[in-house]
This record gives structure tokens, C-alpha cells and sequence, in this order.
């Protein structure tokens, strides 16, 4: 007889765990399934820190959903008796019209976020470990910090078999059939059904949806440095989260060291493959071209490497979010990709997720969000 569930979630990584620990706690019979061991470091959820920022430069849409997303972060902290969200404050540098400076302002002046504008020499004199021109201005954001990923996804996880679902780890969706009453959907393990299914498989979105969709995985690497002089200066809080648009179009972000290294990072512009081919070896070229920038932009961050690790974005085409129902199949919720940019979202994404599901109007608007946009046609 096959197994009957109210709704089954495939990937259980940043979205996924939130969907099931929101779906459970709600009382619906949830079936939870994950093709590795989360958290695991084959998707974009890893690393031990991921930014969260309000003053969002990518579009003021977003600003709604992560102010929910603090409370939801506190919230998650309370039940599991973990901390997952540590305030350092964030610096965004550029050009005082760089798409990450102003659109940073631009939103924090719409939703009266707090911020600080830094001119040239204010940012020298506050965060005097940047090597820039007289072109770069800093906005300070407060509120901005850091969240512990792998922790978090234990935690949402940990609280949704509490909660009653059931999870199934190294078991991969193979295929899903979306029919009139009920999503079938297969196994390694066999066969069984549910009244809806929420896709969010990160990197393997391309394979689950098929061709018609137009996503795709981008390779990113990430490094851990141990500060070359005064380590003191690229600790929290004097050392902030911080992104870089250090030239029209080109990003580059980092954490504080938290005693595992300065951690930095290109966003974007990385290798874009099938996800079967993303290499997880992390070259030598890599790091000295790396080391280069620091070299000029960060040259006390310039000391040994510690750690290097590789991480693949699922990206959009517009560089935005995914969320919503299947064009072609009603029964069928995508909550992914998130274009290298959605962690701190995780926990709203896991409450809309859960009120599409229930049948309840999200509280936010999605329009930003919806598959339709990526001419996906529907059923």
C-alpha cells in the first residue's frame, strides 16, 4: 500500500528545513527528503557564516520579507535554545552611485532603516583595514550581521521531527508526477504520494524541472585567511560583514574572523555548468589571484590561507528569487533557486512555503518572485 502524506518536501537544505519545521508545526503529515545528509556541503548552505543585511540594494521587495526574517531567526533561536544570528553590523563600499551603494540607500531611506553614509576619509578613519580611492564611500548598516548556516539547518530539522515529520535522509528524489488529486512521487526506496510537494533541491532545481526553466548552477569560492598584522583590528565588532563593489559590476564580500579566519569571497562571476560538473577542488591560481586583490583592497586580511571551499548558487536569470506554484502543475510549490543571495531568507521562504501549501495568502508581495516571469508556460 502506498504511503499517503499531506505534503512532501525534496531538499531539505536552507528552504526545505524551514518548509518542514513550519508544515509540521501546523499539524500536516509531512514527509521530508534529502539525497545527502544535511547540512552538507554539495549545495549553498554551507560554510559556517551566510550575511544578513536589511538594507537590501538588490530590490526594496526583499525588505519586508527580511525583517520577517529576524523575527523568525529569533524565533528559531528561542525554540531550539541555539544562537544563529550575530549582529557585527555591515559595510557596503563602492562608487556613491554603484548599484550596491545606492540601491543599499535607496531601500534604507524607503523602509527608514537606520545607516550611516561614509564619505572617502570617514571610512578610512572608521575602518582603516580598507585600501581604497577617494571614489569609495561606505554604507553602515547596524542591524546587519551574520548567521550560523549549518547550525541552523540542525536546528530547523532537529524541531520538525519533533514536530512530526518524518525525514529521509540519502534518499533522493528520482521523479515526481503531478496529477489532478495528488502528487506521486518516486525512490530509490519506491513510491508513495501526497496531496502537495515543495520542491526546493537547490542545485538540482535544473534536473527536477526540467529544460524549460532557465536555471542555472554557478560555481563560487570561498577562503579563510589568518590576518597577516593586527588580527585584533578583523575581529567582531570592530570588523564588520562587509560587500565590496570595488568596480562596476564586480562584488566581493567578507565575514570577521571568528576564530577560524577572515573569510572572503567573490559574489558572482563564477564558472556556470551543469551541477554534475562543478569542480570542488579549489586551485592554486585561484588563490593567488584572490591574494592579488587582497594584495590592493584588503591587504591585512593577506595572511595564511586556512581554508578554501567551494559552493554552487542556483541562479535565475534576473538574479532574483523563484517562489511560487508550478505553472503547470497547481499541486507543486517551488521555493528555489535563490541566486547565490537567499539564506537570510530562509525562514520567510519556509513560512510561505507553508501558508501556499495551506492555503494561505502569504503576507508579502511575491510578484518579484513568481515562475511565470521566466516565460514558463502554464498548464
Amino acid at each position: 500500500m502506498t504511503t499517503h502524506y499531506d505534503v512532501i518536501v525534496a531538499g531539505l537544505g536552507a528552504m526545505g528545513s524551514q518548509a518542514a519545521m513550519e508544515l509540521a508545526g501546523r499539524g500536516l503529515k509531512v514527509l521530508g527528503l534529502d539525497r545527502h545528509r544535511p547540512p552538507h556541503g554539495l549545495g549553498s548552505s554551507h560554510g559556517r557564516s551566510r550575511i544578513i543585511r536589511q538594507a537590501y540594494f538588490e530590490h526594496s521587495l526583499y525588505v519586508p520579507l527580511v525583517m520577517r526574517s529576524y523575527e523568525k531567526w529569533r524565533a528559531l533561536e528561542g525554540a531550539a535554545g541555539v544562537t544563529l544570528l550575530r549582529q557585527t553590523g555591515g559595510l557596503m563600499l563602492g562608487a556613491r552611485d554603484s548599484i550596491l551603494v545606492a540601491g543599499a540607500e535607496r531601500s534604507a531611506r524607503k523602509y527608514d532603516l537606520p545607516f550611516e553614509l561614509l564619505d572617502s576619509a570617514a571610512l578610512r578613519w572608521r575602518f582603516p583595514t580598507f585600501a581604497h580611492g577617494p571614489e569609495t564611500v561606505g554604507l553602515f548598516e547596524p542591524e546587519a550581521g551574520m548567521l550560523d548556516p549549518e547550525l541552523a539547518i540542525e536546528s530547523a530539522l532537529r524541531l520538525a521531527s519533533e514536530r512530526g515529520a518524518e525525514l529521509r535522509y540519502e534518499e533522493p528524489l528520482i521523479e515526481w508526477i503531478s496529477g489532478a488529486d495528488q502528487v506521486r512521487i518516486r525512490t530509490a526506496r519506491g513510491e508513495c504520494t501526497a496531496g502537495q510537494l515543495v520542491l526546493s533541491t537547490g542545485p538540482w532545481m535544473p534536473e527536477m524541472l526540467g529544460t524549460a526553466w532557465p536555471l542555472t548552477v554557478e560555481r563560487q569560492v570561498m577562503f579563510w585567511f589568518a590576518a597577516a598584522s593586527t588580527p585584533e583590528l578583523f575581529r567582531p565588532p570592530v570588523f564588520p560583514i562587509w560587500i565590496w563593489e570595488w568596480k562596476t559590476g564586480s562584488q566581493m564580500y567578507g565575514f570577521p574572523d571568528q576564530g577560524d579566519g577572515i573569510k572572503v569571497a567573490r559574489h558572482h562571476e563564477g564558472q556556470v555548468g551543469p551541477r554534475s560538473e562543478v569542480d570542488s577542488h579549489v586551485s592554486a591560481e585561484e588563490e593567488r589571484e584572490l591574494r592579488g586583490w587582497l594584495d590592493r583592497h584588503l591587504p591585512g586580511a593577506n595572511g595564511r590561507l586556512r581554508e578554501a571551499a567551494v559552493c554552487r548558487y542556483t541562479d535565475a536569470p534576473d538574479g532574483h528569487f523563484v517562489v511560487g506554484r508550478h505553472p503547470e502543475s497547481s499541486r507543486v510549490v517551488v521555493v528555489s533557486p535563490c541566486s547565490g543571495h537567499g539564506f537570510k531568507f530562509a525562514p520567510v521562504i519556509g513560512e510561505i512555503a507553508a501558508d501556499l501549501v495551506t492555503g494561505e495568502r502569504p503576507h508579502f508581495d511575491l510578484s518579484l518572485f513568481a515562475p511565470e516571469r521566466l516565460g514558463i508556460p502554464s498548464g
